[in-house]
């Protein structure tokens, strides 16, 4: 606690909430979800998937567990991969006309987010965009609590179970923005690493990718003491900086991924990888679930607004789609060269947990140790080379910028002070790496 990172700083915050769901992880531990509803006195739960999980086998033993436990279930498998507003309120209309007492989430962070944002606009109807931060938004917090959410999540980037925020595109804006509030935090969690025995080599590198960004923006975000104090407690959103817990979890899930990533995307058949990479997942989403994330993130939504003629192997979605954890990684080796100089010593710790060669580095070379590291990583991941290789170049930089300026909470939480100018120079020192 007594962290030089996290001296007191004049005007402020002195404290910091911790917050997470109670997590179940283990083999075969989704069998345990009915019991779980039913001690939680779910009588008539809403299982909410996708298209893609709806008739396999994670989903059928989820209802087989719920009957078993006298549990009702109505199933909504329309979640939207990357959901949009329009999705959510598909989702919010079937929670609102069910009767149901709870909900569960089966699926990647697409389904939980839809899960999180659907029970919000199913009990408090408001416009949609009424919930979230300016510029897109107008602040207003969500008025109360929501239905008991059991999050199961399917693949291994997210963290989205340990989190209080879900990312929803904004239709008529065409970019994803943060709906963000403490009553959006799961309260249970249950976290089979069976699920990512299934996945492709390459959604696995992309949410794995997601999951190694998520625990180095955390662990080299802006400190918490440099945040002002909330004027309401128990509205505080826990998006509040680095602080002592998001340092634990982030380092563990940095030294987990280093290990283990490159071996869970190479082979289908490594359990002790993806097993890893499942409970790396877990901690990256308690890390930024009470630090919040910063610049590889806030760029991202610049990427997935303006992409273009692009379709991603191992996805079922038409073009243009570049998956989340890929529009991150493409920009962290160019956002940590930029951000290192505010907070070298935190850069350095955070390169060795990754795994990076740091022997001789000094502060001046911080940035580039850790790039390099995120770099080979990509590389033996097969990921595409920076911006360039998801269709952008020099034109792009400009709208980029503009599209990006608007995430102005994750802006404000990077380590260093940020101006358009500065991430214009970030995305342009991000077309290429190699």
């Amino acid at each position: 606690m007594a962290c030089q990172y996290f001296a007191p700083v004049e005007g402020g915050a002195d404290t910091f909430t911790v917050a997470m769901p109670r997590l179940t992880f283990g083999r075969g531990c989704l069998r345990e979800t009915g019991a779980r509803a039913a001690a939680r006195n779910i009588r008539r739960a809403a299982v909410l998937t996708d298209a893609q999980l709806r008739d396999g086998a994670y989903v059928a033993t989820v209802l087989d567990s719920l009957n078993a436990a006298g549990v009702e279930a109505g199933v909504f498998s329309e979640v939207q991969i990357e959901p949009s507003d329009g999705s959510v309120l598909e989702a919010a209309a079937f929670l609102a006309d069910g009767d149901f007492d709870g909900v569960i989430s089966v699926g990647g962070g697409s389904v939980i987010d839809t899960a999180k944002a659907g029970m919000v606009y199913a009990r408090y109807s408001a416009p949609f965009t009424d919930y979230f931060a300016p510029p897109v938004g107008a602040g207003q917090p969500v008025p109360g609590p929501v239905l008991p959410h059991i999050a199961c999540p399917t693949t291994s980037g997210t963290g989205s179970e340990c989190t209080s925020v879900a990312v929803i595109r904004i239709n008529d804006l065409n970019t994803k923005f943060v709906l963000a509030s403490p009553y959006l935090l799961p309260p249970e969690a249950v976290v089979d690493p069976v699920c990512a025995g299934t996945l492709p080599g390459n959604v696995v590198a992309s949410t794995g990718f997601d999951l190694l960004s998520h625990a180095i923006e955390c662990y080299t975000a802006k400190a918490y003491t440099g945040w002002p104090p909330g004027a309401e407690p128990a509205r505080r959103q826990f998006l509040q900086g680095a602080n002592p817990w998001s340092d634990l979890a982030a380092r563990e899930a940095l030294r987990l991924v280093g290990q283990y990533l490159a071996r869970g995307v190479s082979d289908a058949g490594d359990s002790e990888a993806r097993d890893s990479l499942m409970w790396a997942a877990t901690l990256a989403g308690m890390a930024f679930g009470n630090s919040g994330t910063h610049l590889p993130h806030a760029l991202s939504y610049g990427v997935t607004h303006l992409m273009r003629d692009i379709q991603t192997p191992g996805y079922p979605m038409p073009s243009p789609f570049v998956p989340h954890g890929i529009s991150v990684i493409v920009n962290a080796p160019s956002v940590f060269r930029y951000t290192a100089a505010a907070a070298p010593e935190r850069h350095l710790e955070a390169a060795g947990c990754l795994g990076a060669d740091d022997r001789g580095a000094g502060p001046a070379d911080a940035g580039e140790v850790v790039a390099r590291r995120i770099i080979e990583l990509m590389r033996v991941t097969h990921m595409p080379n920076g911006l360039g290789g998801v269709g952008f170049g020099e034109a792009d930089v400009e709208p980029l910028t503009r599209s990006a300026v608007r995430q102005r909470r994750a802006i404000g939480n990077a380590p260093r002070e940020t101006n358009d100018t500065d991430i214009e120079n970030i995305y342009r020192n991000a077309l290429a790496y190699w």
